[in-house]
Order: C-alpha cells, then sequence, then structure tokens
C-alpha cells in the first residue's frame, strides 16, 4: 500500500511540474552559409528566447598557423527571467566567453 501511495504522489509531482519550453520552442529565423574550406557563417532564433549567431574564417591558409578563427554569440532567457547574453572568440589562444555576468579574470 505505502508503494501505490509514494507512486501516486510521484505521478502527481510529475504531472504538477511546470512544461519546459525549450522542448516545445519553434524556430522562427534561421540562415545559413557554408563558405566552404574558408569559414561558415549561421543564424537562429527560436520561440523560447533564444538565439544565436556564428561566423568563422581561415586564417594563415596553408602556413604552419593556419587557423579557424570562429566569433559570435548566443543569448537565452535563464530560470530567473533575464535575458542572458554570450559573446566569444575562438581562436589559436581558445574560448573565450565574455559577458555582464561572466567574472572577469
Amino acid at each position: 500500500m505505502t508503494r501505490i501511495v509514494v507512486f501516486f504522489a510521484l505521478l502527481v509531482v510529475a504531472l504538477a511540474a511546470p512544461a519546459d519550453d525549450s522542448a516545445n520552442a519553434q524556430i522562427l529565423k534561421y540562415d545559413s552559409e557554408n563558405i566552404g574550406i574558408d569559414g561558415y557563417r549561421f543564424e537562429f532564433e527560436t520561440s523560447d528566447g533564444t538565439s544565436r549567431q556564428e561566423q568563422a574564417e581561415l586564417r594563415n591558409a596553408g602556413t604552419d598557423q593556419e587557423a579557424i578563427v570562429v566569433r559570435g554569440s548566443y543569448s537565452y532567457v535563464g530560470p530567473d527571467g533575464t535575458q542572458y547574453v554570450i559573446n566569444y572568440v575562438a581562436d589559436e589562444n581558445g574560448f573565450q566567453p565574455e559577458g555582464a555576468h561572466i567574472p572577469k579574470k
């Protein structure tokens, strides 16, 4: 009997939990361009307030310092309702994010 009560209590909690809006988000905007080996560009926006844009370019092609440099940003609405924005660069120095909520070194 105790197992049945616990089962129904868990079922009620699961059904009462708020729906995850990101699971039902719709794509509002999407654009992509594959430049080939020289780089790429894309952007998208969804109905849950998430967006991202990114572009990459090949630098120093054909040399020992050849590298893809990626620049972009993404934003989302956090559980607290705040819009978070992260700008970043990823290059030979690694991933370098910046945002108002990210601590500075």
